[in-house]
C-alpha cells in the first residue's frame, strides 16, 4: 500500500511578512515587498540595480542567543525561524508526537552562506586571516540549515540539503515526499532558505544583466509576464513545510492543510543559465508530476508559476504550460508570487509551496501584480493584479533553476 504524504505545518519569513499568516494576507492583497536596498550602499557602488525585496523587522534574538547567532549565517537564521513556526503549527513543539529516528529534514538552498563568505573575505582584507572566526566554516556550509534543524528538533532520520539553484526547494520537497513514501521516515521538515542580498550576490547577477533596473519604481519592478519586464528582483527568506505520513498525522490528531500528491523532475540539457526554447523541460516535469499523482491535465485547477519576470523564463514557462496542458491551459489560472516577493533563488519554492497549500485551504488565488501590459508571447490567465476566489482542489508549484533544472510539486485538497 502506498504511503500517503500530507502537509501538517507551514512556516515562512519573507519580504511580505515574518510569518505565514501575515505574508499570505499581504500577497492576497497584492502588496509588494520590494524597496531600496538598505543592507549596503548600492548607489555608492554604482550598481545598475538598487532595489531588492529585503526582510523587514527580522529579529533573530527572538529565537537565538548572541552566542548562537555567531554560529549561524543569515540563510540559516531565516530557515530556522520558518522551521520554528512550522513545528509549532504542526503541534510538534517540545519534541512530542514523533519518533526522532523516523523524522528528518531535507532542505534546499541555492548558494548557502554567502553573507558569511562575503563578510569573512572583508575581514581577511582589512584585518588579516588570523582574525577569521572559528565558526566561519560551519556557518557558511550550505548544509548547515539541515544540520541545525536536526540538532534543534532531534531529527535523526534523513538529513541533507539539495542545491540546484532556483529549483532547490522543490527538489527538497520532492525527495521529502519520496522519503516518506519509501518508509524511510514519517515526518520531514522541507522547503528552502536563501540570503543573497549582499554586494557580491547583487554584483554577480547585475553583471549577467538578469536584474531589473527599474530603480525609480521599486514596487513595480517585478512584473512577470508583462511586456515591459526587464529582469528579476532579488528576494530573501525561507519557507518550511512539515510533510507527514497520513496515518501518523491522523493518529496524533494533526490538522491537515493539503496532500502532497506527486512530483516530477527533469533537465533541459541545453544551457547553464538560459531555458531551452519552447520549454520542453518544465513541460516534462509537469507531466511527470501529474503521472506520479495519477492525475490528468483536466484535474489541475491552478499553477503557482516560477514566473521570474525575466524575458526568457516567462516565455519558456508559458510555452511549457501550453505543451503540458494543451487547449485546457486557456482555462487554467496561473500566478507568480515573485511579483511581490522578488526571487528567493533556492528558497523560492519553499515560500511558494506554503502559498500554494494556503491557496487550497482558503480557496483564493493571489494575483500576479504589475501585469499591466501583457506580453503577446505570454498570453495565458496570470490572474493579473487582483486576487480571485476559486475552489482549488489540485495545484502545481513550479521551480526552474540555472543549470536547466525543473521540478513540479502537486498539492491537493485533503478530503479524508
Amino acid at each position: 500500500m502506498t504511503r500517503r504524504v500530507v502537509v501538517t505545518g507551514v512556516g515562512t519569513v519573507n519580504p511580505c511578512g515574518l510569518d505565514a499568516k501575515t505574508s499570505w494576507e499581504a500577497v492576497v492583497a497584492g502588496r509588494s515587498g520590494v524597496g531600496y536596498i538598505t543592507r549596503f550602499d548600492a548607489k555608492r557602488l554604482d550598481m545598475p540595480c538598487e532595489i531588492a525585496a529585503e526582510l523587514k523587522g527580522f529579529d533573530p534574538t527572538k529565537w537565538f542567543s548572541k552566542l548562537e547567532l555567531k554560529k549561524l549565517d543569515l540563510m540559516t537564521q531565516y530557515g530556522m525561524a520558518a522551521a520554528f513556526e512550522a513545528c509549532a503549527d504542526a503541534g510538534l513543539e517540545n519534541g512530542h508526537g514523533f519518533d526522532p529516528e523516523r523524522s528528518g529534514a531535507i532542505m534546499g538552498t541555492g548558494i548557502g552562506g554567502l553573507d558569511s563568505i562575503e563578510r569573512t573575505h572583508t575581514t581577511i582584507l582589512e584585518k588579516g586571516p588570523q582574525r577569521v572566526s572559528p565558526y566561519f566554516v560551519p556557518r557558511m556550509m550550505a548544509n548547515a540549515i539541515a544540520g541545525h534543524m536536526s540538532i534543534r528538533f532531534n531529527l535523526q532520520g534523513p538529513n541533507f540539503i539539495t542545491a540546484s539553484a532556483c529549483a532547490s526547494s522543490n527538489h527538497a520537497m520532492a525527495l521529502a515526499q519520496r522519503s516518506i513514501r519509501w518508509d524511510e521516515c514519517d515526518v520531514c521538515y522541507t522547503g528552502g532558505a536563501e540570503a543573497t542580498i549582499t554586494s557580491m550576490g547583487m554584483a554577480g547577477f547585475n553583471s549577467m544583466r538578469a536584474m531589473s533596473r527599474r530603480n525609480d519604481e521599486p514596487e513595480r519592478a517585478s512584473r512577470p509576464f508583462d511586456r515591459l519586464r526587464d529582469g528579476f528582483v532579488m528576494g530573501e527568506g525561507a519557507g518550511v513545510l512539515l510533510f507527514e505520513e497520513l496515518e501518523h498525522a491522523k493518529k496524533r490528531g494533526a490538522k491537515i492543510y493539503a496532500e502532497v500528491l506527486g512530483s516530477g523532475m527533469s533537465a533541459d540539457a541545453h544551457h547553464i543559465t538560459a531555458p531551452a526554447p519552447g520549454g520542453p523541460g518544465p513541460a516534462r516535469a509537469m507531466r511527470l508530476a501529474m503521472k506520479d499523482a495519477g492525475l490528468n491535465p483536466e484535474d489541475v485547477d491552478y499553477v503557482n508559476a516560477h514566473g521570474t519576470s525575466t524575458q526568457l523564463n516567462d516565455v519558456a514557462e508559458t510555452e511549457a504550460l501550453k505543451s503540458a496542458f494543451g487547449d485546457l491551459v486557456r482555462k487554467l489560472p496561473i500566478s507568480s508570487s515573485k511579483s511581490m516577493l522578488g526571487h528567493l533563488l533556492g528558497g523560492a519554492g519553499g515560500v511558494e509551496g506554503v502559498f500554494t497549500v494556503l491557496t487550497i485551504r482558503d480557496r483564493v488565488i493571489h494575483p500576479t501584480i504589475n501585469q499591466e501590459d501583457p506580453d503577446p508571447a505570454c498570453d495565458l490567465d496570470y490572474v493579473p493584479n487582483t486576487a480571485r476566489e476559486a475552489s482549488v482542489k489540485v495545484a502545481i508549484s513550479n521551480c526552474l533553476g540555472f543549470g536547466g533544472h525543473n521540478v513540479s510539486i502537486i498539492f491537493g485538497r485533503f478530503d479524508g
